[in-house]
């Protein structure tokens, strides 16, 4: 396995909408584990394929407490069940060190195909439901920060920006 490495914002590349995955093969498989891999040394609780510049809707999940349940949705589509919103804080791989109130749907039904391909649906609520759109956005060519003003956002680009060419 191999960690992978994270865009940051602003990079162009996170608007980029992901496309459906086409097969389930080793290829995918082994790209699953080193995105779970890379999730985890980055101490992240969700990755999506767009973050390590694989434009293909993948994504992986682990909010438990041990770090130890890492769940894959390829070509997952939700279905919001409660309109009932939750605020987070928010963070991102791809937005480090930034964090900031997000309203979304606390509880949602999706449906995708699991590491091996095979279909299932569950129903998810509280920071399971959060963290999942949170990375389908990713999908979509969305980051957190188009949730907040402006102003706060151009500030983040700015500091990022700054960070990236100390680095460089």
């Amino acid at each position: 396995m191999a960690v992978l490495d994270i865009l940051e914002f602003p990079d162009p590349r996170l608007r980029t909408v992901a496309k459906p995955v086409e097969s389930v093969d080793d290829d995918l498989r082994a790209l699953i584990d080193n995105m779970i891999e890379t999730m985890y040394e980055a101490s992240g609780i969700g990755l999506a394929a767009t973050q390590v510049n694989v434009h293909k809707r993948l994504l992986v999940l682990d909010i438990s407490e041990n770090r130890d349940q890492p769940m894959v949705f390829i070509n997952p589509e939700v279905t919001v069940l409660d309109d009932t919103l939750g605020s987070y804080d928010e963070g991102c791989l791809s937005v480090p060190g930034f964090y900031e109130e997000v309203n979304r749907p606390r509880k949602v039904r999706v449906e995708a195909l699991g590491r091996d391909g095979e279909s299932f649906s569950q129903e998810l609520d509280g920071l399971a439901a959060i963290c999942l759109q949170h990375e389908i956005d990713h999908l979509d060519g969305k980051l957190f920060v188009d949730y907040i003003s402006p102003l706060k956002r151009n500030r983040i680009r700015s500091k990022l920006e700054k960070a990236h060419r100390l680095r460089a």
